[in-house]
């Protein structure tokens, strides 16, 4: 990854989003495709790093 390069996120309930700014906060993301899906639309992934905001981990 580019070190200038920034990701873009708009899950508030992630502990990694930086909300008022909406972008993760970590260095790498991991995405992941959803098994069975395909739809052509982005709903075919997630991002795998997520973590809810009160997570202990």
């Amino acid at each position: 990854m580019e070190k200038n390069q920034k990701i873009g996120c708009t899950v508030t309930s992630c502990k990694y989003n930086d909300k008022p700014y909406q972008q993760c906060q970590l260095e790498q993301i991991i995405v992941t495709p959803i098994q069975g899906c395909d739809t052509k639309q982005p709903d075919e992934s997630m991002c795998s790093s997520y973590k809810h905001e009160n997570s202990k981990k």
